[in-house]
């Protein structure tokens, strides 16, 4: 009787499903949350011309989402490392959700901002957690894939979630309504698959602990880590660029209104990124560094140079090249660094990669959104376009030192 006892305990404690599908599912998991990041773009525009709130707003709403989640990181993003994957990806599937459920009832700007604070709380939890899960759920012949879903999924997410909402806001009734119920659905839907996936950590003493704001990086890639940051800071504000600042920039320099442009932006720029990830599995990763960064350069000057001549087709170049940049280059960091550390590293190892990128998310949307308010749309994003070629070619260089 005991023996059967314990099988029956056994089976309730096993998931119902295998780890092949709980990869792709979670895989799934990581885009979904990034789409519904991505969604908010196009969307801004319209909820300027609905309250009528000024442009450097804008940049406020996308600049508190890349800090909230900056904390989030922070404060919880190693706590995947202890009390294992599977709590913290339900938990941060259900404050996501709660989020999208804010989006849809937000009657003003204020609470867009306040969803997009709890929107970032709850992808920076998932952050680590579902790329450490990623890694480990992926098969034994897959592991590469799970490896670069990684550095592909959080590009390709917010590229979909961009266009999804751009598509629905240049042709629904009532787009915003529209993007937030598919969204809610669609987080529900995965926050209940999430119940019934394998755990792929052991849990370990420490998780209070582990809630004490640090960076907790092993020793032994901290070297290859600093010489990535550079990089890693570059690309993360070429998506400033295209999500944050080409909005506004849009309407104010190049008399575009049409919501759909700014999404394919966008969607272009971060398409672009997630196609250099995954063609490029067979270069070395200081290669992909190197020539990532390179690229970033080149779209931030086409970036500028759009702003100039007022041309829309150095823009959408800038979009191509400097997108591409940041997809070999993300790949080439994330590549480089996960092989070297331990299963129970992986999290604390993306959350310093993560931190690193939205403190620039974060911190340069808000202050360009600030210049926005005084200089104008075109001199706030060209300073911009300039300062993020500066730290780019910081990153060039270090990555050649890499590869010496």
């Amino acid at each position: 009787m005991t023996a059967l006892l314990e099988r029956t305990n056994t089976a309730v404690r096993r998931p119902f499903l295998s780890r092949g599908v709980g990869f792709a599912g979670i895989s799934t998991a990581m885009v979904a949350i990034l789409v519904a990041a991505g969604a908010p773009t196009p969307l801004l525009p319209i909820y300027q011309h609905q309250w009528g709130f000024p442009p450097w707003v804008l940049t406020l709403a996308f600049g508190v989402y890349a800090f909230s989640l900056l904390v989030s990181i922070v404060v919880i993003g190693s706590l995947s490392d202890h009390i294992g994957r599977k709590p913290m990806i339900i938990g941060a599937l259900a404050l996501d959700l709660v989020a999208m459920l804010m989006f849809l009832a937000a009657p003003s700007i204020g609470w867009v901002i306040a969803a997009r604070v709890v929107q970032g709380v709850a992808t920076g939890a998932a952050s680590s957690s579902l790329s450490a899960a990623v890694v480990e759920l992926a098969p034994e012949r897959f592991k590469k894939l799970g490896a670069q879903m990684t550095s592909m999924a959080p590009l390709a997410g917010l590229a979909i979630g961009a266009l999804f909402a751009g598509v629905l806001a240049e042709f629904a009734t009532d787009a915003p309504f529209a993007v937030w119920l598919v969204l809610a659905v669609l987080i529900a839907a995965l926050t209940v698959f999430a119940l019934f996936t394998p755990e792929t950590a052991t849990r370990k003493p420490g998780a209070l602990a582990s809630l004490n704001p640090r960076i907790s990086l092993p020793v032994r890639v901290r070297g290859l880590y600093w010489t990535a940051v550079p990089g890693i800071v570059g690309g993360f504000m070429t998506m400033t660029l295209f999500m944050g600042l080409v909005p506004a920039l849009l309407v104010a320099v190049f008399e575009v209104r049409s919501p759909i442009l700014g999404s394919l932006l966008a969607a272009v720029a971060l398409g672009t990124a997630t196609a250099g990830s995954a063609l490029t599995s067979q270069v070395r990763p200081p290669r992909l560094r190197s020539t990532g960064t390179s690229a970033m350069i080149v779209g931030a000057v086409l970036f500028v140079g759009s702003i100039g001549a007022t041309s829309l087709t150095l823009l959408w170049a800038a979009a191509i090249i400097g997108g591409g940049g940041i997809g070999l280059s993300f790949a080439g960091t994330t590549r480089g660094l996960v092989p070297e550390v331990a299963p129970h590293e992986r999290a604390g190892l993306f959350t310093a990669i993560f931190f690193v990128g939205y403190l620039a998310m974060g911190s340069s949307a808000i202050i360009a959104g600030l210049f926005v308010g005084v200089v104008g749309a075109a001199a706030a994003a060209a300073g911009f376009g300039v300062v993020t070629a500066i730290v780019t070619l910081v990153g060039v260089v270090a990555a050649r030192l890499d590869r010496s």
